[in-house]
């Protein structure tokens, strides 16, 4: 069974008022004192409002839901001793007047010193899936082959419609934010492992970013694990959403690494063709036409339809077909986190958000 592992970033906001809070220091030492949580699972972001978690490497779906509710209590504890609370949406409904304080970690301070406004407006928060792969080679190869994927899964993640208290038109605002800085987007197909590196390398001795934590593609080699990371998802309203993500993704590269076996001919979109179905599936999540991995315009359900087809063997070998089939309805039923925030702003206004995001972020 392929190994899974998912990271999450909530911010902190006062209840009350619906504005974000600088706490993320105080809630994280009062996470870590819980008798299940360990200083790994809980750690620092780039900006003092947010924290995110990483649960260990998991076999199971239900591995990882019972990780990420774990988690999550414990987090929303601590911060309720505080008198915040987290959310898991991709942008912050409301904004406070003043930048957000960075982190006090020598890399943090470096980022904001390279692009100041970025990083002021870096209140952004995704879910993070690593998928182990047997080696970086192989990696690669699966980078190559899920690429023409990742729009279709950032449309059925979005979670990231408002930005200082107003709509902004697209349902994955977080991916537009991200899509700002130099290395992001959908990465690039290389030829083989020793490609990547050099790339990579050669991105590196420019000096424009510092570290390959700033390679911000949305799937990427970890460097830390033997895994692949795939970091298009916003993060997710409630747990069992993040679960479908990270069935999806675990079948997606399982897909790819049997296809590379075979010796399926690995597919090579436009770079342009990738931008632009990137861009149209933030723009409107799973409410208009998404363009398919093959550069054609399709319905948002026959898209999400077309992802199932191409990874239900994957998902039958793992044993998470009925799972992610029902979890996959609901979300073409009820909608994308982001049109739970869009109905709640047009019942109740951004007070019934914030109450919907907190109310949400705690439930299973």
């Amino acid at each position: 069974m392929t190994t899974i592992g998912v990271e999450e970033e909530y911010l902190l906001i006062d209840p009350a008022t619906g504005r974000l809070v600088c706490l993320a220091e105080k809630v994280r030492n009062a996470a870590g004192l819980e008798p299940f949580v360990t200083a790994q699972e809980v750690q620092p972001e780039l900006l003092q409002a947010q924290v995110e978690v990483a649960t260990p490497v998991c076999a199971s779906l239900e591995e990882v839901g019972g990780h990420l509710l774990r988690l999550r209590h414990a987090v929303a504890g601590a911060a309720e001793t505080h008198g915040c609370r987290i959310v898991a949406c991709g942008t912050p409904p409301l904004r406070q007047g003043l930048p957000v304080p960075v982190t006090d970690q020598a890399r943090y301070r470096c980022l904001q010193r390279q692009a100041p406004q970025l990083v002021a407006e870096q209140l952004v928060n995704g879910m993070h899936v690593h998928v182990a792969v047997p080696g970086r080679q192989a990696g690669v190869q699966v980078l190559n082959r899920i690429r023409g994927w990742l729009p279709v899964l950032t449309a059925m993640a979005a979670n990231s419609p408002l930005w200082e208290g107003q709509d902004t038109g697209f349902a994955s605002w977080r991916t537009i934010v991200f899509g700002r800085w130099p290395v992001s987007g959908v990465p690039p197909r290389f030829a083989d492992e020793t490609d990547y590196e050099t790339r990579v390398r050669r991105l590196l001795d420019t000096g424009v970013i510092s570290d390959t934590g700033q390679l911000y593609w949305q799937a990427r080699l970890s460097e830390r694990y033997p895994t692949i990371e795939i970091r298009c998802p916003d993060v997710q309203l409630r747990t069992d959403d993040a679960v479908l993500f990270a069935g999806l993704v675990r079948a997606l590269v399982d897909t790819a690494l049997r296809e590379t076996e075979a010796g399926v001919a690995e597919p090579d979109p436009d770079p342009e063709m990738l931008q632009t179905a990137m861009w149209q599936a933030a723009r409107h999540g799973l409410n208009g036409d998404l363009i398919s991995p093959g550069g054609r315009r399709v319905r948002a359900g026959d898209a999400v339809s077309r992802l199932l087809a191409h990874i239900g063997p994957a998902l039958d070998t793992a044993g998470d077909t009925r799972e992610i089939t029902s979890l996959v309805h609901r979300l073409l039923q009820q909608g994308t986190g982001a049109d739970r925030q869009r109905q709640s702003l047009a019942e109740g206004g951004i007070d019934a958000v914030i109450a919907m995001v907190i109310d949400a972020s705690a439930m299973p």
